[in-house]
């Protein structure tokens, strides 16, 4: 593997929803310049084969078909294009089958799952999570998860619920059909539970309460339009926050509770 491919490998981008136009490069934009970097150090290509310098990384975009797939796609295709130049590919799975890792194949970059049913992200990924986190590493592709995908990149993803032992924590619309709170195995690329949507939603009562109940010992609930990229060219392990809302870092606090503490555009945490 050349040194270019290691630069770009273990990049993790989490994206915690929104649409809005204004800020598409500075959402998107690092995950597609990442994803540039994989494929031109591993020699695949958007368009032309050649892997040549400039050519447009082709990015699966994986969205769990409840029905309206291929109108789903058709969002996220204008969104990434127009925060740079790629080619998404999207890899349509139907509600209750199972994501295939040999869908990423050597003409990949980047590796981008796209939002929806949370549960049902879970349940699409479950038997192919280990092999799928490995072949991240070993080619040095970047991930970038909206949303739900942004959930499922945790080692424990909050999968929804908007109830603890019957007490309300969050409102019941964001409970993606599940009742009591619920957290299942992810994919385990970043250490850190996620939940999104924090700020328009309101899930980070969600967060705090899996928090305090001992079942994250971190946990970081991130705002629409905002981006949270881990595991940079530096590898500091510190994850940085770009965009117009803010990440909350959740974690136990001394003698009890939770401490909360956010961070905004340019500012960055510690991940462990």
């Amino acid at each position: 593997m050349s040194s270019g491919t290691k630069s770009s490998g273990g990049r993790v981008f989490l994206i915690g929803g929104g649409w809005e136009e204004t800020v598409a490069d500075v959402v998107h934009g690092p995950f597609l310049r990442a994803a540039r970097a994989a494929s031109e150090a591993s020699g695949a290509s958007g368009a032309s084969g050649s892997g040549s310098a400039g050519s447009a990384p082709r990015v699966l975009c994986v969205i769990v078909d409840e029905g309206d797939g291929a109108e789903q796609f058709a969002r996220y295709d204008v969104a990434l294009r127009k925060a740079g130049d790629c080619t998404p590919v999207p890899v349509l799975v139907p509600v209750g089958e199972r994501f295939e890792v040999g869908t990423v194949t050597e003409d990949v970059g980047g590796v981008f799952v796209c939002g929806g049913l949370t549960p049902a992200y879970q349940e699409a990924f479950a038997e192919s999570s280990g092999p799928l986190s490995a072949l991240l590493r070993e080619r040095g592709l970047p991930y970038a998860g909206f949303s739900a995908g942004a959930a499922m990149a945790a080692r424990d993803a909050v999968v929804g619920g908007w109830l603890v032992d019957g007490v309300a924590v969050c409102p019941p619309d964001t409970a993606e059909d599940l009742e009591e709170l619920d957290v299942r195995p992810g994919l385990g690329l970043v250490p850190f539970g996620v939940d999104n949507h924090a700020a328009q939603w309101g899930t980070l009562g969600r967060l705090a309460a899996v928090v305090a109940d001992g079942r994250l010992a971190h946990g970081v609930a991130i705002d629409e339009n905002t981006l949270l990229e881990v595991g940079g060219e530096g590898g500091d392990g510190r994850a940085r926050v770009a965009g117009l809302g803010r990440a909350h870092s959740v974690r136990p606090a001394p003698g009890g509770g939770v401490l909360v503490r956010s961070y905004g555009d340019g500012e960055s945490f510690p991940v462990s």
